[in-house]
């Protein structure tokens, strides 16, 4: 490839200057030298190949080629500090610079087609990936279970970045050293994980497309140090550098009811769950703060019982979905009936025209696009608000607007490209909190709407394929019946072995999520895995809910109050006291205190909170195997064995 520089170099240096900017591209030889934080990164323009030399002379393979041919590179432009180059062939125009210390490779494309890359975890020192798969996981490169069908990672297919994971980013260690790879274009781009060699790695595929308006493709590299949260404290970094970290504080400040959230456990509640004595009950037995959810059917909680959770200094309200329409002749959910002509003019419609099925083959999914365009003139989401908080409620669930399944809606009523789509989400969730100032969650939050929700249920729970085989065996996991209590929440269950590993083993959980949006947005478990669905998992979640400091989820009827009330209060004042001291600040600090990694701490804030976790069954400095310690500074050590 010729490698030429098409810019005298005379002419891009300032007059009197000996040498360039310390954070200018330059060429060396055919290569691409981009000065980063902790070293320096080298781009081939004829592979997409990315090295990097760490400061300590270290080498490290960022990204192997790129999988696709593609064709003989043009020559290098170097201007405004960035290399800009093209691939004639593919119609493929890649300029890679330095910002805030990163590499960051921008691609445009003048054709749809698709690029494999980057291709990491090639580096023979790469010992780790991290994911952020709801809280996040920190994976051995060589674990033999992680790399075989059993764990269904490796060549279990391409996980979009919009929705398979909770944040758009993923980590290597590598050796002492570490790399960051953030995808702003997260639309369009999936991860893919392979097994070479008995050893894991990934892939990243971005589709360019003009109907879909992703055409542009962003990577940003960024070496770090070892550590397995490495990774998200760069993403958090990054989110910061573009203001797009939410606060806690903020959000407080403008509503002061979600500071009712800190200190809060979350539960579901079912049948006399849902009376005024039950809620008496939660009160008397000390349980201070809670988020109290009811689904939206035909019993919602009655004014009364909902003004004695307010009273109380509760959070209250409706667990809604807008993203679902059915036939109001036969709909089997109130929340799945809207007024005419919602359904079936407002269903999202494929390519071919043909209405786009809804969630467990029920009725249709409802066009973000066709309700903003509606909204001005129908009120279709404003009435259902005030509908469903005409009881009082002081807080809104909102099922999947947060979660990142985004649609591409041909219907030439109501067009709509998934960037639209999440545009629309982001806008209505806006009006819920900012507007309606109702304490706004949603599910599995991604980073991306951490700006409008105070909380999220599921972004804390790794999420398995192993999972939703379970939960599809309703002979053993329980399914809609009774009515007042139905199985699938209340019935203890079993994991299997394959599915405990992948979510709850300790030794390869991380807080990624927390890393990232502690002091942003509260993160809960599902709300169907509830504390004690999973009894065999009920200590390990304990712990992890505690040295994460985020709240435990309960499905609660009046039985189950009386049953494990006592147990859940007790729960409530040891979190609250993690709550009081660091609810609204960062994490910090998360460190493996053990080589089998099973005694683990958290840092909050500028030493605000110390929190050791023992998973093990052996004492550690004094703390017992299944126990957790706080350390608050002025105040006596705390000790919960749940």
């Amino acid at each position: 490839m010729s490698a030429t520089l098409l810019a005298g170099a005379a002419s891009l240096m300032p007059a009197g200057s000996a040498s360039p900017p310390d954070n200018r591209a330059r060429l060396d030889g055919g290569t691409v030298v981009v000065p980063v934080k902790g070293g320096q990164a080298r781009v081939d323009p004829a592979t997409l190949g990315v090295t990097a030399r760490a400061a300590d002379g270290t080498s490290l393979v960022l990204s192997a080629k790129a999988a696709q041919d593609l064709g003989p590179a043009g020559d290098v432009a170097l201007r405004d500090s960035a290399a800009t180059w093209h691939y004639p062939k593919r119609g493929l125009t890649v300029t890679a610079r330095e910002r805030a210390g990163r590499l960051v490779v921008e691609m445009r494309s003048a054709r749809d087609s698709e690029l494999t890359w980057p291709v990491s975890g090639v580096d023979p020192r790469a010992s780790a990936v991290q994911v952020p798969r709801g809280e996040g996981l920190s994976i051995p490169a060589a674990d033999p279970w992680w790399n075989s069908e059993r764990a269904k990672l490796a060549g279990g297919g391409a996980i979009a970045l919009t929705d398979g994971l909770t944040m758009p980013f993923w980590g290597w260690t590598m050796g002492r050293h570490g790399v960051s790879y953030v995808v702003p274009t997260d639309i369009g781009t999936t991860l893919e994980f392979a097994s070479r060699a008995g050893r894991l790695r990934t892939a990243t595929t971005h589709a360019f497309s003009e109907k879909e308006e992703t055409r542009g493709y962003t990577v940003a590299f960024a070496l770090t140090d070892a550590s397995p949260v490495a990774a998200a404290r760069d993403y958090r970094r990054w989110l910061v550098e573009h203001g797009q970290l939410g606060s806690l504080e903020r959000k407080i400040e403008e509503n002061p009811q979600a500071g009712r959230l800190i200190g809060a456990f979350h539960a579901y509640l079912w049948g006399d769950g849902r009376s005024k004595e039950s809620v008496e009950r939660m009160r008397a037995l000390g349980l201070d703060r809670m988020w109290l959810g009811y689904d939206a059917d035909a019993r919602p909680m009655t004014r009364e019982a909902v003004n004695t959770a307010n009273k109380a200094g509760y959070l209250v309200g409706p667990y809604d979905s807008w993203s679902n329409a059915q036939d109001p002749a036969t709909a089997d959910a109130p929340s799945s009936t809207w007024p005419a002509p919602v359904w079936p003019d407002a269903c999202v419609r494929g390519a071919d025209g043909k209405v786009k099925t809804g969630f467990g083959g029920r009725g249709c999914y409802v066009s973000s696009q066709a309700l903003a365009q509606a909204e001005p003139t129908h009120h279709y989401l404003a009435d259902r608000t005030r509908s469903m908080t005409a009881n009082g409620a002081n807080s809104y669930f909102l099922d999947v607007d947060a979660a990142g399944e985004l649609f591409r809606d041909h219907s030439p009523a109501h067009a709509a490209t998934q960037a639209r789509d999440r545009a629309n989400r982001l806008a209505r969730m806006e009006m819920l909190s900012r507007e309606r100032k109702l304490v706004l969650g949603s599910e599995s939050a991604g980073s991306w709407a951490g700006g409008v929700l105070a909380y999220s249920h599921g972004s804390s729970t790794p999420v398995s394929d192993h999972l939703w085989a379970l939960e599809r065996d309703r002979e053993t996991w329980g399914g809609y019946a009774p009515q007042n209590a139905p199985d699938l929440f209340f019935r203890p269950a079993k994991l299997t072995s394959d599915a405990a590993r992948a979510m709850y083993d300790p030794r390869y959980r991380v807080p990624l999520y927390e890393t990232v949006l502690h002091d942003s947005v509260v993160s809960v478990e599902r709300w169907e895995l509830g504390y004690y669905k999973l009894p065999e998992q009920q200590t390990v979640r304990a712990l992890l809910a505690m040295l994460y400091n985020t709240p435990l989820n309960f499905t609660l009827d009046g039985a189950s109050l009386k049953k494990h009330g006592p147990e859940i209060a007790k729960l409530q004042r040891f979190f609250s006291h993690l709550q009081q001291a660091a609810g609204t600040k960062a994490m910090t600090g998360f460190t493996r205190l053990t080589a089998d990694h099973r005694v683990q701490r958290t840092t909050f804030g500028d030493t605000a909170l110390t929190v050791t976790a023992n998973f093990g069954s052996s004492p550690y400095r004094g703390l017992p195997g299944g126990c957790v310690r706080a350390e608050v500074p002025g105040v006596p050590d705390r000790t919960l064995c749940p």
